[in-house]
């Protein structure tokens, strides 16, 4: 079995990083001619395409990011080796994680718990908008994105939507506005609200509920960031409609108080992958 060029994997890692062939030529000392020629035989050499052209922009494909993936390993640990010939590098496989920044970050810590300190896995988190993150999960970015709002899964999309955890959702704030002890009905009526925004499903759950209830809340804040109504809450401007898990280091130092768990109403968090045909082993480990 013929061994792999590391001389063509160089050129490829620096086009990989350059995005560019030109910017890669010119960095590399060589033509482009000469570059794109080393980049189709290690294309040749592994059987797969590396890269997809995008106007004048060199996209990866899917295994294009692993082959970078384990170039940036081999080469980190060439350096190490010049650094250091009394110690060998350890290189760790990249976990590239995507998380919707409203999303709870204690939620977000207990998906990563199962990969936390574990030396072979590299953790790489990104935060964004969702469609921000959708776009750099099919591009190849990303090996997950973590969403309360999951998004269309078909054929079409490639998208593979799981649900991980579902979480009860609370009337939560701070013991002078509430207590245990108090109705359900009588807290909707008469203490102010930090509510999500309207297009999210625990929005249209609590409304569904109030219809119910034949009242009509008082709301203090409308927001999608449930880091901000975590602050809201803590503050005192009103009682917020969150899972638990968002404040369980308030609740546990008791800053603050579940005064009411909400029926029927739950917050789901989905993990949202790419069919792959090389999915990145370490997502099994928190998926």
């Amino acid at each position: 079995m013929a061994e792999l060029n590391y001389h063509h994997l160089r050129y490829f890692h620096v086009v990989a990083h350059e995005g560019h062939l030109t910017r890669a030529a010119e960095k590399l000392h060589v033509s482009q001619s000469a570059l794109s020629s080393q980049i189709k035989q290690l294309e040749e050499r592994l059987g797969q395409q590396l890269f997809e052209r995008r106007g004048r922009s060199l996209i990866l494909t899917e295994a294009g990011r692993i082959a970078l993936d384990h170039a940036d390993a081999i080469f980190s640990a060439g350096r190490e080796l010049i650094n250091t010939l009394k110690q060998s590098g350890v290189a760790r496989r990249a976990l590239r994680i995507g998380a919707i920044s409203t999303l709870s970050r204690n939620f977000q810590l207990s998906f990563l718990a199962p990969v936390l300190g574990n030396t072979d896995i590299e953790l790489i988190l990104r935060s964004g908008s969702s469609a921000e993150l959708l776009n750099a999960l099919t591009a190849h970015q990303l090996d997950v994105v973590l969403t309360n709002q999951p998004p269309d899964s078909d054929a079409l999309s490639g998208f593979v939507v799981k649900t991980i955890d579902t979480q009860p959702v609370g009337l939560i704030g701070t013991p002078k506005l509430c207590t245990a002890n108090d109705k359900l009905e009588d807290l909707l009526r008469t203490v102010p609200l930090i509510l999500p925004s309207s297009s999210s499903g625990m929005r249209m759950g609590f409304d569904a509920l109030c219809d119910r209830l034949d009242i009509v809340p008082q709301i203090a804040a409308e927001i999608d960031d449930m880091a901000m109504m975590r602050l809201l809450a803590r503050e005192g401007a009103g009682l917020a409609v969150i899972p638990p898990i968002v404040v369980k280091d308030e609740i546990a130092r008791g800053e603050l108080i579940e005064a009411q768990v909400l029926p029927d109403i739950v917050e789901t968090f989905y993990a949202v992958t790419m069919r792959r045909r090389f999915p990145n082993p370490a997502l099994a480990m928190v998926c």
